[in-house]
């Protein structure tokens, strides 16, 4: 700890400037002493003054030598301490002009922010390579995520080091994956400059296709999904109006009493014998139902033997949801049938707590018109928390989210946006988002970050660890290498990481898989 600085002139209990004596720079975090304990000070800003005049400066350009040194001076904006409760508190005095201002320990950092050594391990708080930045595994699933960022600021790469660490810690993670850029999770991640910066990260390649479980509508399309289908035995009318869009009274009390008729007469119905009682209705208004049934059907996504949630929920699985080269209203339909189901079941506590991560979100929930897929999300954003159902809402449009989803994400993570109206969406709809984080986000580097909520107290400048797997679109069936990768063991581990040796092909042995996405491997092998 050395000390940077004095303090002078006014100041409040909120911030103070010092003059500046050593090394200081924007965003560091200071310390200083007040009666009623350490405070933690955030550097907003850092000012040069000098005594130099316009005819100094005329002077200078001249080629005539003028010494005179200038005078650094910075705003610090006042965090707060721990009392004994360890309850963060803000002093209710303002700091003595005259205190001294030292560099701030990384002990009371981590105390202050509510940072961990242990976790969902995001990256490293910036300018300090020995600080993680890592989120409380439970806070996810009982406090839903938002991640928000302009296209090609790293969001999606940011996702992918997410379903990585909720693999680690054995929370089942649905992905909804509209343009397959998550299935290369399978494959360890070897950029030679990747690998290189992850010492920093002390992270290592590693692939995890024993815990990939891949799904899609279209296998003709992505040729390593497993085809995705779902029940349609018994479906009561108010699903139906959900995933038809059927709002005509008429319509909805026809299908209504329709499948009230059908209940005596048969144990099991599906959607074909709903639609062929409805032909024989005697009133006309039967071709308006007759259609949004057949519309349904037309998606192919029903069968009498489709999947049930425990199908795809399995701890340390991470199960993708590949959405490429299905439309977007059946798009809509798998994401409104998925959700729901999750739902129900978590209530009934039939599947153990679970993450469901919605890519895309501005298509799922948008903030005006209504998707097949936004009543339920609206209440798993105001309601899963409840029971154990987390979400994480992706998006490179804040500003056309649904707001009252946006609202209820108790943890945020914010990359780059420049965008005037997403910028708005952000700051208005999250808490502890000042007007100075305006600024902040835009002028956010790609591979960079806030992030807040949770049992991070104050937002915190993050750089974005490393992908373990590989990032990118582009899919193998099965993942064969030819050369070893070797990187030297860190000294200090932040967190455990399981580490997997990548051997050559010719040296590769049949072991046993795990995961629905290896059993598809087991089936190719024979």
């Amino acid at each position: 700890m050395a000390q940077v600085g004095v303090i002078y002139g006014t100041t409040d209990t909120t911030t103070f400037r010092f003059a500046v004596s050593g090394d200081v720079k924007r965003n560091s975090y200071v310390q200083i002493e007040h009666p009623e304990g350490r405070l933690l000070a955030l550097v907003t800003d850092v000012s040069s003054y000098s005594d130099i005049t316009f005819e100094d400066a005329k002077k200078i350009f001249s080629g005539v030598q003028i010494k005179k040194e200038g005078r650094l001076s910075a705003v610090a904006s006042v965090i707060g301490y721990r009392d004994k409760r360890k309850i963060l508190q803000t002093p209710r005095t303002p700091s003595k002009p005259g205190s001294p201002v030292y560099t701030a320990d990384e002990s009371l950092i981590r105390d202050v922010l509510g940072l961990s050594k242990e976790g969902i391990y995001l990256g490293l708080l910036r300018w300090h390579s020995n600080i993680p930045v890592c989120l409380d595994p439970k806070s996810l699933t009982e406090k839903h995520i938002s991640i928000l960022a302009k296209t090609g600021s790293g969001k999606s790469y940011l996702v992918g080091v997410l379903i990585e660490e909720l693999i680690k810690h054995a929370i089942p993670v649905i992905v909804i994956d509209p343009h397959s850029e998550y299935s290369s999770l399978i494959h360890p991640n070897l950029d030679e400059k990747e690998i290189e910066t992850m010492k920093k990260f002390r992270v290592k390649p590693k692939g995890y296709a024993e815990h990939i479980a891949i799904y899609s509508p279209d296998t003709k399309t992505n040729p390593n999904a497993l085809p995705l289908k779902f029940s349609d035995i018994n479906m009561d009318s108010e699903q139906i109006f959900e995933l038809a869009s059927m709002k005509n009274p008429v319509h909805r009390s026809m299908l209504r009493r329709v499948i009230n008729e059908l209940k005596p007469r048969k144990a099991y119905y599906t959607l074909n014998d709903i639609k062929e009682a409805i032909k024989e209705d005697s009133n006309n208004a039967k071709w308006g139902v007759v259609n949004s049934l057949e519309s349904l059907l037309s998606t192919h996504l029903f069968s009498e033997s489709g999947m049930t949630p425990s199908d795809l929920v399995k701890e340390q699985q991470a199960t993708i949801i590949n959405l490429r080269g299905a439309g977007p209203e059946t798009q809509e339909i798998i994401v409104a049938l998925i959700a729901r189901s999750l739902f129900n079941m978590r209530k009934l506590r039939k599947i153990p707590k679970t993450m469901v991560v919605v890519e895309e979100a501005h298509n799922f929930c948008p903030q005006s018109g209504n998707a097949k897929s936004s009543s339920v999300l609206r209440t798993i954003a105001s309601e899963g928390r409840k029971f154990g159902l987390g979400m994480a809402v992706v998006s490179q449009r804040p500003a056309i989210v649904d707001k009252n989803i946006l609202s209820q994400c108790g943890v945020q993570i914010i990359l780059k946006v420049t965008n005037p109206n997403d910028l708005k969406a952000i700051i208005s709809s999250f808490e502890g988002l000042s007007s100075s984080a305006f600024d902040e986000i835009q002028r956010l580097p790609v591979g960079g970050g806030i992030v807040v909520g949770g049992n991070i107290s104050m937002p915190v400048l993050t750089d974005i660890r490393v992908r373990e797997t590989r990032h990118g679109t582009e899919e193998v069936i099965e993942p064969s290498f030819e050369t070893k990768v070797k990187i030297e063991e860190p000294v200090e581990k932040i967190e455990e990481t399981i580490v997997e040796e990548i051997k050559p092909k010719e040296e590769k042995k049949q072991k046993k898989r795990k995961g629905l996405f290896a059993k598809y491997f087991m089936e190719k092998d024979k």
